[in-house]
């Protein structure tokens, strides 16, 4: 049996090269699970790392029973880690957050209350501490990714998320779909709130982003989503005799 299924709720955590912050990782999940609402395990899904992450992601695995881990064999990118990582999640209920601890996981207790009345809950960072060049492109393509897909969202880039399993799997996953989660969640009819969460300025290791993944290639992925909305398919199952 997948352990996960022991848990209500999963902590999915993309790992791109962070050895730097893998210790202090464990020390905030640590501080968390134990005050989580509902019962909580991590899912660190090393994508392809060159550094050490992988050596210590199963160290801090081997001394923490609700941590697991999965490495994929390349990097593949944010939505790819984060597919691997609900796919493997067997809860009711799956979260992300990044490695940067720019956010904190205590953060997730202000959002899991509402699971009951949404699909998808997700963080809107409160006093962000990016520069101003990161804040700048990432308001233009938050507003572009508004007018396009028409989901209200303030912030899609905030990382922490919780949704539903069963929602989650059913998402059309392609690169750069990290961006339109609440979008895709939209698209089977489900609903969406947004919560202010903490922001914190990134201690250690580097950012992973740039101007091209920032906000060219948002821009570009806009015109993609706008393509699959108008053929997404979307339907309910009514009756079926397949279980017993």
């Amino acid at each position: 049996m997948n352990k996960s299924a022991n848990y209500y709720f999963t902590i999915v955590v993309p790992v791109y090269n962070e050895e730097d912050n893998i210790y202090a990782l464990e020390k905030s999940l640590q501080a968390f699970l134990p005050k989580s609402l509902y019962p909580a395990c991590v899912l660190f899904v090393n994508d392809g790392s060159k550094d050490n992450s992988e050596k210590l992601i199963k160290e801090v695995c081997e001394r923490n029973s609700d941590f697991f881990y999965l490495s994929l064999k390349r990097n593949g990118g944010l939505s790819a880690a984060m597919k691997a990582g609900i796919d493997a999640a067997c809860s009711p209920y799956v979260g992300y957050m990044d490695a940067d601890l720019q956010t904190t996981p205590e953060d997730f207790n202000l959002l899991l209350p509402h699971l009951k009345d949404y699909e998808i809950v997700m963080g809107i960072r409160a006093n962000r501490k990016d520069s101003f060049v990161k804040n700048l492109s990432s308001k233009i393509a938050n507003g572009f990714r508004r007018f396009m897909t028409k989901d209200g969202v303030a912030d899609t880039g905030c990382p922490l998320k919780v949704i539903r399993t069963d929602y989650a799997k059913r998402i059309p996953f392609f690169t750069g779909m990290h961006r339109f989660l609440p979008a895709l969640i939209l698209l089977q009819n489900g609903r969406i709130k947004q919560v202010p969460v903490r922001h914190f300025p990134r201690v250690a290791g580097q950012s992973k982003y740039h101007l091209w993944n920032r906000l060219v290639s948002p821009f570009m992925d806009c015109f993609a989503y706008r393509w699959m909305k108008k053929r997404y398919i979307n339907y309910e199952v009514g009756e079926n005799n397949l279980n017993e």
